[in-house]
């Protein structure tokens, strides 16, 4: 019998966690990071406890009490974890085959972390690289250990990470028809600094247990990302991820809806991010956008979007080479993309671009991955000097957490920060827009993007006089849009794509509002069935 249970990413956006059995074989759909959980306990600077193991995100929710799928070297020191657990909702013990994995954000794959190192990863191999090239330039995290682990070991009544051993890889199952090359598997098989890696080597993988699986490119706003089908024994059952159609490669994830369709499948499961807002702006109106406030910028231009945003970087590289400009990234913007150049080589490799240039952004260490980078670009390193003299020469790719480099930058007045990432959608969101708002104030520059605060808001809360684009009460003025595009379809999108498709059952999740499936398919034949955390779901 086939069935199906959401134990995260129900009434909530991402943390997508969705458990599927049929038969003998168990697999998961995603394994990410709960943010709107974890925002209810944990913030910047209270977070899960590495020495406490798997017993903080289990006792908060954030992890199912599902006893047998996570790390053996994460259970507390002292301490029967389970006899704890096993009266929680949900509890069992429980083996699975795989994690179908869409794509490489933290709230879809950030949770992987806690699994089994043995539990094999089926998805894309931009996702794989991009998720390698995260954990290598990131700091230390056990809570984004996805693509290896670092051993833990007790230390009186906490886990410590294990100094001696190396660090151990998952089994990643690439969703491909090729191997990638011996470059990449070098890239793969290494981790920075002297821990070494005992790696598993990058396999294909077209079956989960025993089932066929089949992935299709989509359109998302980050390189990789794919919906996933499995034939089980009652139908196709596919899935979503998340996807849209206004970007660049808008055209694959129509080609999915057509594959999808042919399918016919028993079950879609999908995302309803954005079921209440209309389409909005299309990745190439915010290049043209972006591209008109850059020839009227006389001084620096700093582009803040998204990590990992690659085609909002390539725009502002199209717009660095037409204006004369050179396009300055970080260091890990450039591991990442070469990272990418290893998983689709075919792919321009813009590491190697003259247009671009590495920000040489002073460090107290050097880890082995960061020396990659500086022998990959050589003498195409910029100093904070030579910013400084020669402003109107940059367009800068910083975000908010880089702006503790300003007072070494000096940015002259007239200067203007591009804001092409989302809005504030939560109250710590909307305190670091202010604080993003006092730096520009204090160097004079100005602002430009998407926003319900307005570049010179102070406390009074008004629009400053002559704004075309708002008279809104206090607290919500904004500018006019068009500097940031969605990697999320519209609700309208999602409609007429999931009736294309024409599911028996349609599964909705990754959406605040799964109710509005229901009203918004009523007459179709098709079923809405709105799952409820952590029970399981029998399906035709």
């Amino acid at each position: 019998m086939l069935s199906l249970t959401a134990y995260s990413g129900v009434a909530q956006i991402g943390g997508n966690q969705v458990l599927v059995e049929d038969g003998d074989t168990r697999f998961f759909f995603d394994f990410g990071l709960p943010y709107a959980q974890r925002y209810l306990y944990f913030e910047e600077y209270l977070n899960p406890r590495p020495g406490a193991g798997l017993l903080d995100p289990l006792e908060m929710g954030l992890l199912p009490p599902l006893k047998g799928i996570y790390r053996d070297d994460l259970e507390p020191p002292g301490s029967d974890l389970w006899a704890r657990f096993s009266s929680r909702p949900g509890f069992r013990e429980l083996s699975v085959d795989g994690v179908l994995l869409s794509h490489a954000h933290m709230d879809h794959a950030g949770y992987i972390s806690f699994l089994r190192p043995d539990i094999p990863i089926y998805t894309s191999p931009t996702t794989a690289f991009v998720l390698k090239a995260m954990q290598d330039s990131g700091k230390s995290d056990f809570e984004k250990e996805t693509c290896y682990i670092v051993p833990r070991r007790a230390n009186g009544y906490v886990l410590a990470a294990d100094k001696k051993a190396k660090a151990q890889g998952r089994p990643y199952r690439l969703l491909a028809p090729d191997r990638p090359g011996p470059a990449a598997d070098q890239f793969w098989g290494s981790a920075p600094g002297g821990r070494g890696l005992d790696g598993v080597p990058l396999d294909l993988g077209q079956h989960v247990g025993g089932l066929r699986v089949r992935h299709f490119p989509v359109d998302h706003s980050i390189p990789g990302a794919c919906a996933l089908g499995v034939e089980t024994s009652a139908g196709w059952v596919l899935y979503t991820g998340d996807l849209r159609f206004h970007g660049r490669r808008g055209r694959s994830t129509r080609q999915f809806v057509e594959a999808a369709s042919a399918l016919r499948p028993v079950v879609l499961l999908g995302e309803g991010s954005n079921v209440g807002e209309a389409a909005g702006t299309t990745e190439e109106e915010v290049y043209a956008n972006a591209r008109r406030v850059v020839d009227g910028v006389r001084g620096l231009v700093v582009a803040d979007f998204a990590p990992r945003n690659v085609e909002r970087l390539q725009a502002f590289h199209r717009i660095a080479v037409e204006t004369g400009r050179k396009l300055l990234l970080l260091d890990r913007d450039i591991y990442l993309l070469r990272a990418l150049h290893l998983a689709e080589p075919s792919a321009p490799d813009l590491t190697a671009d003259p247009c671009v240039r590495l920000y040489n952004e002073p460090r107290a260490s050097e880890p082995g991955w960061l020396r990659e980078v500086r022998s990959w670009v050589g003498e195409r390193m910029v100093s904070r000097e030579d910013i400084h003299r020669d402003q109107a020469a940059f367009i800068l790719c910083f975000s908010f957490f880089d702006l503790n480099e300003f007072p070494s930058l000096r940015p002259a007045p007239g200067s203007t920060y591009v804001h092409s990432s989302s809005e504030a959608y939560n109250e710590e969101q909307a305190m670091d827009f202010r604080r993003l708002l006092n730096w520009l104030e204090h160097f004079g520059m100005d602002f430009v993007g998407d926003s319900h605060l307005h570049h010179r808001f102070r406390d009074t809360g008004q629009c400053p006089s002559g704004c075309p684009f708002c008279s809104a009460p206090q607290g919500t003025v904004h500018l006019g849009p068009g500097f940031h595009a969605s990697g999320h379809a519209s609700g309208g999108e999602l409609v007429e794509m999931i009736k294309a498709i024409h599911p028996k059952v349609f599964v909705p999740v990754h959406t605040e509002k799964p109710e509005y499936f229901r009203e918004a398919l009523a007459g179709t034949g098709i079923e809405v069935h709105l799952p409820q955390a952590g029970v399981p779901m029998a399906l035709p």
